[in-house]
């Protein structure tokens, strides 16, 4: 299976490269300034509208001339355009000499990764692929995720970043502190809370179940009821499918 191996790359600090009218139109260089990268080299010569836009961005350099392999040295990751196959051959080859990362779009034999249509939202982070099989099937879906996890996961994901590092120290156990986020977290209540700007609410609430109650065995704090949305019967999704850090911890 092309590109079967997900992974989150980790660009802070680092160096990436944008090279091509393609690439600028599908707005490469702001997916990357997204991703952390340091730096972001634009080649290209147009659209000289999005151009200008990307010469007023912090950590953006544009070049408006043909690319030229020393274009690459330095850097982690590439992502190209181009509609001549001979140009596209021997942008991945310059990346590839160098161990630069490239991705030249549309052309799988000449991409080391895939790009994945990507929602967004704060630090939670939805990334769609079909292998290169059906672009518009990953960008349906993309929508459609990005209907269903609107801007206030964010939130939520900032909250789960704050109880996790706050309780960190005080569960040490990792197979223990697994089980008490699986029973802790209930998705549909902390959506409605942040819905509703109670944030401080789940806040509190997620802490005094993981660590209100230390006696072996992890009893629920205090005598707390789990809430509605985390005590069905049927299974729905909670903790489970969606923990804070995709380790379950």
């Amino acid at each position: 299976m092309p590109f079967g191996y997900p992974v989150m790359l980790q660009l802070d600090g680092r160096r990436a490269v944008v090279i091509g009218e393609g690439a600028v139109r599908e707005r490469k260089p702001e997916g990357l300034l997204a991703g952390g990268a340091a730096e972001v080299l634009v080649v290209a010569t147009t659209p000289a509208a999005h151009l200008d836009e990307l010469e007023a961005l912090d950590r953006v350099r544009v070049e408006r001339r043909p690319w030229r392999p020393e274009d690459l040295d330095g850097a982690a990751i590439c992502v190209a355009w181009s509609s001549r196959p001979e140009v596209r051959a021997a942008i991945a080859r310059a990346a590839r000499d160098r161990g630069v990362w490239v991705n030249v779009m549309d052309d799988v034999a000449n991409c080391d990764f895939a790009a994945p249509a990507v929602v967004r939202r704060g630090e939670l982070i939805l990334a769609i692929g079909t292998g290169g099989a059906s672009p518009a099937l990953a960008r349906r879906l993309r929508e459609e995720l990005g209907e269903r996890y609107g801007e206030q996961w964010a939130e939520i994901v900032s909250v789960l970043r704050e109880v996790r590092e706050s309780t960190l120290p005080l569960l040490p156990d990792l197979a223990e502190r697994s089980r008490r986020w699986r029973a802790a977290l209930d998705l549909d209540e902390a959506e409605k809370l942040v819905l509703a700007g109670r944030s401080a609410e789940l806040r509190e609430r997620l802490r005094a179940r993981l660590v209100g109650d230390e006696r072996p065995g992890g009893g629920r704090p205090d005598g707390e009821a789990r809430a509605d949305g985390a005590a069905r019967a049927d299974g729905s999704l909670r903790g489970d499918g969606a923990r804070p850090d995709g380790g379950g911890t």
